[in-house]
């Protein structure tokens, strides 16, 4: 349970008894690979913190699926629609090993923060974090190229590199596993 409390630790402090409080609403499970945690056009009623294993969150395109995140251990995996408005998402996350999960119930972490402002904000803080990182994802959609994606990935997530298909690379840098393999062949 080491990777999720350093995630915890590191979004807002709590005291002893506020990370005992928080961990005591999360159950763990064991799901296989394969599995979509989270399904597009349906409402989430939890978030889930990565224990072990990987997952990718992808929208269905006209033709194929588009990834757009991977997670791997520490990493949090909610529907930021449902999190945030209590509606429908868009988006489907994907199991892509055998993962051990940590879940949380929304309806009881939304009571936690009504009843303490340290939870609230630890909650905002989370919510802040996350959102960070899907502008800067975003941004780099947008000024970086596919090398440039790539390199970044490989410098920041070396692991994460090995554990998944290239085609799911290939989607998430928005180019064809051909060109993965020219980008590839390229920066070795």
């Amino acid at each position: 349970m080491q990777n999720i409390l350093n995630k915890i630790k590191g979004i807002y402090p709590l005291s002893k008894a506020q990370l005992e409080q928080l961990l005591g609403i999360m159950q763990r499970v064991e799901i296989p690979k394969n599995t979509l945690i989270i399904r597009a056009e349906r409402t989430e009623k939890s978030i889930y913190f990565i224990e072990k294993g990987i997952a990718r969150a992808f929208c269905e395109g006209a033709e194929s699926q588009i990834t757009f995140w991977f997670g791997m251990e520490g990493d949090l995996i909610l529907s930021y629609n449902s999190y945030i408005n209590d509606r429908p998402g868009y988006e489907s996350v994907e199991l892509l090993e055998n993962s051990v999960l940590y879940e949380i119930k929304t309806a009881t972490l939304e009571a936690l923060f009504k009843e303490d402002a340290a939870f609230a904000n630890w909650g905002r803080k989370l919510a802040e974090l996350e959102l960070i990182k899907s502008e800067e994802c975003f941004i780099g959609r947008l000024f970086k190229t596919a090398t440039e994606r790539y390199s970044e990935l490989l410098r920041d997530n070396p692991a994460l590199v090995q554990r998944i298909q290239l085609g799911y690379i290939a989607s998430y840098l928005g180019v064809t596993q051909v060109t993965l393999s020219r980008i590839r062949s390229e920066i070795k």
